[in-house]
């Protein structure tokens, strides 16, 4: 059950027994037709890929006896309903924030408490204040300087990303003209050529800075960075080893200019840097500690704060939500809702309402799906060790009986 067929027969060698991988692989599936069978009560329910981006499945979990109990061959929400219509014993269901779970449940186990993930939770709170940082792009530009660009100030490369930012500035002109008369975003993409996404983030303000910045590679250590910054480590080496001891892959290269950068910004209090950060790089920013940061930055922060009072409340939604989740303050919900329908995390709001009993449920209740997706760890080691080309009743064995 542990090593599988080939592994188990290399072992089975060094043990003088005398058997082949398929033999152990058929005792395998023997072995997982006479395994006892337990009705569960409180199940975790997620996807694995059985190949990323075209074809999934599901696991289910016991979450009491912390074993995976069933694999599904797909991810359909008629599946998953079929199963629980064979397990009627199922009370409490612990799904992440997907819709096609959340249905099935609906319909096959009416009954059943379901319980939405707290770590995906965090997850979309995060995503939804990205996304209010670049609705507020435009003001941001102005309160930094940048929304008038002087081109013979600029670079080569910031020339060239310029003229394209005209010309999305032209296509968004167009659009937006093409909204405004009534039209479809259907017939708008007909007319315009532009792809569905496109035309959706021009109308809901998006495509609208200058120079869009590329996710640098330190962007996952930028938080160790600035703590052995703060901590008084301004070489670049230095920086650079220690990134490399938790995993960095980039070059020193990289950690160097970012040292650089730090220390002019540091020096200069009030020069404003031609382009503005990214998005991401404010909205982490403007959700860290203020003494935590340099004072450059504390300068860009308030600059922000001043021109966007709309992020700052979204902002503070978002401290609240988290709060919410982390104190299990089921109370604070409603006035949440509230506050936040007529906020840039709106569409954030709306998504709670349509799954509100699952988070009352996700803020009261010890039940999470954190275990299954440990389980899906699990089951991507076992097959791999196949070579990702196990069928579905191997792969069940070997995980339900392990």
């Amino acid at each position: 059950m542990a090593l599988g067929g080939a592994a188990g027969a290399r072992l089975a060698h060094r043990l003088a027994l005398s058997t082949s991988r398929d033999t152990l692989l058929r005792l395998v599936r023997r072995n997982a037709s006479r395994a006892p069978t337990s009705a569960p009560s409180i199940i975790g329910i997620d996807d694995f890929a059985w190949k990323r981006g075209q074809r999934y499945g599901t696991v289910i979990c016991d979450l009491e006896r912390r074993r995976i109990i069933d694999l599904l061959p797909d991810r359909q929400p008629a599946t998953v309903e079929a199963w629980l219509a064979c397990h009627p014993g199922v009370t409490i269901v612990a799904r992440d924030r997907g819709a096609g779970y959340g249905h099935a449940v609906a319909r096959a186990c009416p009954q059943a408490m379901q319980v939405a993930d707290r770590w995906h939770l965090m997850e979309n709170a995060s995503a939804a204040f990205l996304e209010a940082v670049r609705q507020s792009f435009r003001a941001i530009r102005q309160a930094l300087s940048t929304s008038t660009v002087d081109p013979d100030l600029l670079t080569c490369a910031q020339r060239l990303r310029y003229k394209g930012f005209l010309r999305r500035e032209a296509d968004n002109a167009i659009i937006q003209r093409a909204a405004g008369t009534g039209m479809s975003i259907k017939e708008i993409v007909r007319r315009t050529g532009h792809s569905r996404q496109v035309v959706r983030a021009v109308l809901r303000g998006g495509r609208n800075d200058i120079f869009r910045i590329r996710e640098s590679s330190l962007e996952p250590y930028l938080t160790q960075l600035d703590a052995a910054w703060v901590a008084g480590c301004h070489n670049g080496a230095e920086l650079f080893r220690r990134l490399k001891a938790i995993g960095y892959k980039g070059s020193a290269r990289v950690v160097t200019e970012w040292r650089t950068r730090r220390r002019r910004a540091e020096s200069a209090e009030t020069q404003m840097p031609i382009a503005p950060p990214s998005a991401r790089s404010i909205a982490r920013l403007m959700t860290v500690a203020r003494d935590q940061i340099s004072h450059g930055d504390a300068v860009v922060v308030a600059m922000i704060e001043k021109a966007a009072p709309q992020l700052v409340a979204a902002r503070d939604l978002f401290d609240r939500f988290q709060n919410m989740i982390r104190s299990k303050a089921l109370a604070a919900l409603e006035g949440w809702i509230e506050d936040a329908a007529a906020s840039l995390m709106a569409t954030f709001a709306k998504g709670i309402v349509a799954d509100k009993r699952a988070i009352a449920a996700a803020i009261t209740e010890p039940w999470s799906n954190g275990q299954t997706e440990g389980q899906i760890t699990k089951l991507k080691m076992i097959k791999r060790q196949m070579y990702g080309r196990a069928n579905l009743d191997l792969l069940r064995a070997r995980l339900c009986l392990s």
